[in-house]
């Protein structure tokens, strides 16, 4: 029987209060692993009018200065009129209350569990989990970036928000901002757009209208041509008559930004990763060095997934890991394609084991990643701490590539071969 659904993703924009609080964790930890490769970072940070708070547990021989960090992030944010925006880098406080790594986590990551019962002398034990949990990488075949189409969208016009406010395209929008897409899908196939929604703060009056009204229809006008259509230029799936177009659907957006609500490091974790498509381990990404699994293993999960669906081994697969602190090797790993398989789950999990390095110390090696805010003049996490830590285009991420899709067809053709098949 055919099936008819709707389901639907939000971004946010890099004005928003939790996404400032993203950015600035990620900031800080490349400051830090940019001077100090072997830093041990969990920065938390926490926005409201008026106020930055920096705490968590740092251990490095970085010397960063906070204050300067934050301030110039939130100028490249665009929070600097306070009288506009209730919020600005030069009028903010900042608070720094930072500890060090607790030296009973710092023991088991310094030494893995299989170096300490002497189990194995390979490098790759050396590294212990930073903490107990459970990670989710996911891919299917609905974008060429092979994410699923609802949050590739929002995020998309979230971009493209963010873009027309700083080319000066549209010069009343504010930082803050949200998008949500509602895609319409029959037998798991997008076939149309159900809702196109934003929400974007915006100055109390535009050039000389004061209606409210009246400012409310100029900026659907506005964002419909100079934001939603460019998006969909590309996109095979497109809005139609049928399509709802919502805009701050309240009235109006002038208060907003950390003077609106407050921030808090993390709290996007739906956003950063599939837009709800896929399940979600709990872990947040941002201002958790590498040796965090939270952050590099669901990265590696990410990976594995695109791998093997840009093999053409399933249309949609998703991949759990899940690890012990302190223990180098995960405890279980997981794969499900839903029904899309080309082979059975347990020929893709003999793949992932013997082509996949899913060790933290491993992760950390393939894809560098104590070394790439040093590469990259000092900005890497930061950039992907808006806008999605997945499915980016835009930018060089090793946990994106599909260099092993090959590996994989020609392995299983091998072992199919093997057996007789």
């Amino acid at each position: 029987m055919s099936r008819r659904y709707l389901f639907t993703s939000e971004s946010v924009t890099e004005g928003h209060p939790d996404k400032i609080c993203d950015q600035i964790s990620d900031a800080i930890l490349d400051a830090l692993l940019t001077q100090d490769s072997n830093s041990r970072v969990a920065a938390e940070v926490v926005v409201n009018t008026g106020l930055v708070l920096i705490t968590g547990e740092i251990s490095s021989n970085a010397q960063v200065n906070y204050a300067n960090l934050v301030r110039q992030k939130i100028v490249e944010i665009g929070y600097t009129d306070p009288t506009n925006n209730g919020f600005s880098a030069d009028s903010c406080s900042v608070m720094v209350a930072l500890d060090e790594q607790s030296k009973d986590i710092a023991q088991g990551v310094d030494q893995a569990h299989e170096t300490r019962e002497q189990s194995s002398d390979e490098a790759l034990d050396a590294i212990g989990a930073g903490d107990q949990g459970i990670m989710f990488g996911f891919a299917c075949d609905e974008t060429p970036e092979l994410m699923p189409l609802p949050i590739s969208l929002a995020h998309r016009i979230s971009r493209r928000l963010a873009a027309v406010r700083k080319m000066g395209d549209l010069p009343y929008l504010r930082p803050d901002g949200k998008t949500q897409v509602t895609v319409v899908y029959e037998d798991g196939k997008p076939v149309g757009i159900d809702t196109v929604l934003i929400s974007t703060q915006h100055t109390a009056t535009i050039d000389d209208i004061t209606d409210e009204a009246a400012i409310q229809q100029r900026i659907k006008k506005d964002l419909w041509s100079y934001v939603v259509m460019p998006v969909f230029e590309d996109i095979d799936v497109k809005p139609d008559n049928s399509t709802r177009f919502l805009v701050n659907p309240t009235g109006k957006f002038v208060i907003g930004g950390p003077q609106g609500d407050s921030g808090l490091t993390g709290r996007k974790i739906i956003v950063d990763t599939y837009g709800g498509y896929s399940r979600h381990g709990g872990g947040a990404f941002s201002g958790k060095d590498p040796t965090k699994v939270d952050r590099s293993a669901a990265y590696a999960c990410r990976y594995v997934a695109k791998n093997i669906v840009a093999a053409g081994l399933a249309e949609k697969c998703e991949v759990q890991l899940s690890y012990a602190i302190g223990v180098a090797r995960p405890v279980s790993i997981f794969v499900e394609t839903f029904g899309t398989g080309k082979v059975s789950e347990e020929k893709l999990l003999e793949l992932i084991q013997s082509h996949f390095e899913l060790r933290p110390a491993g992760i950390i090696q393939a894809f560098d990643l104590q070394n790439l805010p040093a590469q990259r003049g000092g900005r890497f996490y930061q950039e992907v701490a808006v806008y999605g830590h997945l499915g980016r285009t835009d930018l060089d991420l090793p946990w994106e590539k599909t260099d092993k899709a090959a590996l994989l067809k020609q392995a299983l053709s091998e072992s199919l071969a093997g057996s007789g098949v």
